[in-house]
Order: C-alpha cells, then structure tokens, then sequence
C-alpha cells in the first residue's frame, strides 16, 4: 500500500491514472508510460484525507518513485506503507478497510488490513484465472501491455470522458479506431503448460501462456489469428480451449476448429 496524504491528492491521481477519480469511491485503473503502455495497474481507495494506492507488492518501490517525480511542487507526503497489506476474500467477509473488488463481482472483495493480521489463504488466484483476469506481475507486467490487450477498457479500468492523463491520446486512439489486436483470454487444458509457452493453429502463433493454476490459465492471445485459426490450438503436444469471458463485451471468434 502507498498512502498518500495532503489537499488533492485524488486531483493528483486524476490527472496520471487511467480511471476517473471525481467521486471518492473505491477505483480501478493504471499508471501508463507516455508510449500508452501499463506500467502499474493499481487500485485506489480514498479515505478521508488520505487515498490509499493498492499496488502489486514488487512494483510498489517503482512506482512510489514515480509518483514522487510527477509531484513537482503537489503538498502531498507520499509514502510506503509496510505495516499495511491487501486481503481478498467473499464479499462482507473481510476486516480492515474492505471495498468490493471494482472490476468482476465474482472477484470479491478487497481490504487494507494490517500486516499479519490476518492468515494466509488460498484459491485467489485459481479464481482470478477462471474469471479471465491477469495478475499485475505474472501477467501484466510494466511497460509490456496496452490497457486494451489486459482488458482494463472491460474492468472499469479506463474512462474516455474524463481529462488527458499519461499516455490518454494512444488509449483513446486505440479505443476509437476498434485497432485492439490481443487480449488476455482465459483458457482450459489437460496438462500444465509453462509461462512464455507458444500457443499455435497449424504453423500460426496465436498467442503466449501466461499465469496458470490446475487446468486453467490465461493467455495473450491474437484476436485476429484466432478468428482465422484453420486447426486445433495446441502448446507443444498439448490441446487447448480457449473461452470468452462472461463480463467480456468486445467481439471475438472462436471457429469451430478450435473448439
């Protein structure tokens, strides 16, 4: 968690983040380089004086960094929390300060909570990937996807009303011209397949593994390849599904081929 404290700190984020942040309500969204791709994805709650930035543990340093070159002359004390942590967990279930997970409500909800305060669980990630959601660092990355291709224009994670922000005009561009060439997609398998795998139709790459857990996984996957796929997807020997997710409202063929 970074908390940041002082008058205007929502206007702050408001003028860097993806999301609109005019109403002081539990948010999803991203931090983009000027070249339009993510950087952070993050979550930000505002309480009271303070707005807290949810962010994935490993990027939480970089990104502190960050934000701390863009305050110029901004009266705002930005630190690291590290007597905080996140929880997930069923709606209604979670101590701390709890907020429904903004993006899938088959998500749950989130909560800032204090370090070991609570135990360790499992099953968060199983159900992130069924739901077709990629993770900040085994999925999403920084400065590798364009908000389109880690679905955040489908997870409440951008707005094409609100101001210019970091890398808007590229996001906004893609978004007009309907030019989205990949999204992660989730998928099904018999057998586990590694992270960077190949996915293929034939001799056609259609797209890269990402994170996985069981049978599930998700996938960068090539919207235009997958259309036109003549063969069954397969990573190595293994057979793979691929499937659109239930919240998703973009367009996507899957032939029968591949089914």
């Amino acid at each position: 968690m970074i908390r940041i404290a002082g008058d205007g700190a929502l206007a702050f984020l408001q003028n860097l983040l993806t999301m609109d942040l005019s109403k002081p309500q539990p948010t999803y969204g991203a931090l983009l380089s000027p070249q339009g791709k993510i950087l952070h994805d993050v979550f930000v709650l505002p309480e009271g004086d303070v707005v807290w930035v949810d962010v994935a543990a490993e990027q939480a340093d970089a990104l502190l960094k960050r934000l701390m070159m863009y305050r110029l002359r901004a009266k705002l004390d930005m630190t690291l929390a590290k007597d905080k942590a996140v929880a997930v967990g069923p709606h209604g279930s979670l101590p701390g300060l709890a907020f429904d997970d903004p993006r899938v409500a088959g998500l749950g909800a989130r909560a800032i909570v204090n370090v070991d305060s609570i135990a360790e669980g499992e099953g968060y990630d199983e159900a992130r990937i069924k739901l077709g959601i990629g993770d900040s660092v085994q999925d999403i990355g920084s400065g590798a996807l364009f908000p389109h291709e880690a679905n955040l224009d489908q997870l409440n994670g951008v707005s094409f009303h609100k101001g210019c922000y970091v890398g808007q005009e590229v996001v906004s561009r893609t978004h007009h011209r309907h030019a989205v060439r990949n999204r992660i997609l989730p998928l099904s398998f018999t057998q586990r397949i590694a992270n960077g795998a190949d996915i293929v139709s034939g001799d056609k790459r259609v797209g890269t593994m990402l994170s996985s857990r069981g049978e599930n996984g998700l996938a960068l996957i090539r919207l235009d390849r997958l259309a036109e796929a003549e063969a069954p997807l397969l990573s190595g020997a293994v057979s793979v599904n691929v499937h659109k997710p239930v919240w998703a409202q973009f367009e996507m063929t899957i032939p029968e081929s591949v089914q």
